[in-house]
């Protein structure tokens, strides 16, 4: 199968690290311009560099400095590229933190930046996706949205609000050539999960890599993969899922967390 996304404009929010990052350059690569977004100016230009490097060949790559986790950030945006064929709503936020600790502050930010940012992004491209008759639209969920971990239960919750939205999204958009998906990954090596697991290390005594391990046999015990994703193995679904190819799958949660969610549907 040769995925090619030549032509086509793709935005991809949370993009200077991680299962982001792996995503823009994997469209990069596929052929499509990419946006990609940052809270720092020194982040966004690392992430430019290697996504350059890997993808010397991409249209254009070009970065947006705003905090997409607000509606004054995802204004920014807009107003930087007001149109897109693809867009991956994959910005969000997590952290570990008992239920009865878990203030009203918390649960607002967690919302504001895993939901709503996609939400008022998606609200705005849809439409011009929708006049051109074709348009990709992806939330990057999780599969704590089916799998709620009780050591962080805001951000679980967070993650199914996603799937609501995204099916309710491709109703609305049904017929029209856009297609809304979400995507599940599981435990991804992640910066963020690196340092999360190089922390618990140090307070076990092991190694980062041993902690992956007992941290899935713990906390994860029904995967099958037996190990943490890599970015990019969640960032293939998503560069087909944004492809001609996936035209025909929409409404769709489509996992990529190594079995952990115990159901064959």
């Amino acid at each position: 199968m040769n995925i090619d996304l030549t032509g086509k404009t793709a935005i991809v929010t949370g993009s200077t690290d991680g299962i982001g990052l792996a995503i823009a350059t994997g469209l990069a690569q596929a052929g499509a311009s990419v946006i990609i977004t940052g809270r720092t100016q020194s982040r966004l230009d690392d992430a430019l560099e290697k996504i350059h490097a890997a993808a010397a060949n991409a249209p254009e790559v070009l970065g947006v400095l705003a905090n997409i986790g607000t509606a004054e950030g995802c204004q920014t945006l807009i107003a930087a590229q007001p149109q897109a064929d693809i867009l991956i709503n994959a910005l969000g936020i997590y952290g570990g933190k008992e239920f009865f600790d878990i203030t009203d502050a918390d649960w607002e930010e967690i919302y504001q930046v895993n939901v709503l940012s996609g939400i008022r992004l998606s609200r705005h491209y849809a439409q011009g996706m929708k006049e051109k008759g074709w348009g990709r639209i992806q939330f990057i969920s999780s599969e704590s949205a089916l799998n709620i971990p009780a050591e962080m239960v805001h951000y679980g919750v967070s993650k199914a609000a996603l799937q609501g939205v995204s099916r309710g999204l491709a109703k609305v958009l049904a017929g029209t050539g856009v297609t809304v998906n979400t995507v599940l990954p599981g435990p991804t090596r992640t910066t963020g999960a690196i340092n999360m697991m190089k922390k618990m290390a140090d307070e076990r005594g092991v190694s980062a890599l041993e902690m992956e391990s007992i941290f899935l046999k713990e906390n994860r015990p029904s995967t099958l993969l037996n190990r943490f994703a890599n970015p990019e193995e969640v960032a293939n679904m998503s560069v087909y899922i944004a492809s001609e190819q996936a035209s025909a799958t929409t409404g769709a949660a489509l996992r990529v967390e190594g079995g952990i969610v115990e159901s064959i549907a």
